[in-house]
């Protein structure tokens, strides 16, 4: 549980339960500067989500709220108005990093420093993703490098970009199998609830489903390229897609997902790494 103090005067404090990491648990239990609670730019919306760098930014977590109505805390003695829940989910910086490495490539197509393309004057904390350990030792997995001198020049690589992403949905649907999820025609609960798959699912079920999870962090355009790339035939119609309005605003990745039969769909990372509740 975290607790934030509203302003002076009030003599009262907000608080709420948020289940995280277990690389976390030293931080809650005193103050520390090595945990932030900062704001990204998503790279499939582009607007701002909440996320958390642990250690320094050894580890990066995506926040999830799930809010219902008449829901409150028992919190000590206390009763907690707010009865959010709160998720950090473990993400991979890399995602955020190809938006600005796709939009700089768009703009200029040249190398440069990654400081010079990882900025972004409405989400400035951008700029923490360089601290990531995990980008320095990955970020060659979705760029072409340059040495001049003592300096490294990087640039977008769309080649290794998709191979990079075949392996993410290949560990996805991997999760998948391992974790008895039902994908395609076989879904029937909203409300993820697990049984084994029917014999009619095939690997295209799979790997189609682990690709529409996989859009959900990619920039416009990524999502098709990516499922031309895994040779995913083209749908004649939705699975079990109930009526909607035309929106010819939706981003390509979500014009992917209309594709997929999204019963009982989780969020990509809900399937990945343990989560305990923190007290701070």
């Amino acid at each position: 549980m975290l607790s934030k103090k509203k302003p002076a005067g009030d003599g009262q404090t907000d608080q709420w339960v948020l289940v995280a990491p277990e690389s976390l648990k030293d931080d809650a239990k005193t103050k520390s500067n090595k945990t932030l609670f900062l704001k990204l730019r998503s790279p499939l919306t582009e607007k701002g989500v909440l996320c958390l760098f642990i250690n320094n930014g050894q580890q990066l977590c995506e926040l999830k709220a799930f809010h219902e109505k008449c829901r409150s805390w028992f919190i000590g003695q206390t009763v907690q108005q707010d009865g959010r829940l709160l998720f950090a989910s473990p993400a991979d910086p890399l995602f955020f990093l190809l938006y600005y490495l796709l939009k700089a490539y768009k703009e200029q197509g040249k190398f440069q420093p990654l400081e010079q393309i990882v900025v972004d004057e409405e989400f400035p904390s951008c700029n923490m993703l360089l601290k990531c350990n995990q980008v320095a030792q990955t970020v060659h997995h979705i760029t072409e490098e340059k040495e001049i001198g003592n300096k490294t020049f990087y640039k977008y690589s769309k080649e290794k970009t998709l191979a990079w992403l075949k392996k993410k949905v290949d560990q996805t649907v991997k999760v998948l199998k391992s974790s008895n999820i039902c994908v395609g025609a076989g879904v029937q609960s909203a409300n993820f609830i697990r049984s084994k798959p029917g014999p009619d699912v095939k690997e295209e079920d799979y790997t189609r489903y682990a690709h529409g999870l996989i859009s959900e962090y990619l920039p416009e355009d990524l999502p098709e390229e990516l499922s031309k790339y895994l040779e995913l035939p083209e749908l004649s119609s939705p699975i079990h897609e109930p009526p909607v309005k035309t929106n010819s605003k939706l981003t390509a990745a979500q014009k992917s997902l209309a594709k997929v039969d999204k019963s009982g769909m989780k969020n990509i990372s809900s399937f990945f790494g343990p989560k305990s509740k923190v007290s701070k």
